[in-house]
């Protein structure tokens, strides 16, 4: 009598291999240098759109302003993909 499909093959559960690799714990500087840099990041562009033409160096910057802001964030955003 011939086999039926489901009999012909059997697949075999993957189990993963033992890992002994302990848990990556994050330096203790980056959160407080993560919440540092975007929060610095963010009040700078908001001081430049607020009060930049009254303050001296950022007049001068000009949008240069948008370019330090959004780096500070950037950062913040690389710093966050090391965190565990």
């Amino acid at each position: 009598m011939p086999k039926s499909r489901n009999d012909r093959k059997k697949k075999a559960v993957y189990t993963p291999p033992p890992s002994a690799a302990k848990p990556q714990v994050s330096p203790r500087w980056l959160l407080p240098t993560l919440v540092t840099v975007m929060v610095l990041g963010v009040v700078w562009i908001a001081v430049y759109y607020i009060a930049g033409s009254m303050i001296p160096y950022m007049s001068d910057l000009g949008n240069w302003n948008l370019a330090i802001g959004f780096g500070g964030i950037i950062l913040a955003l690389i710093l966050g993909t090391r965190w565990h």
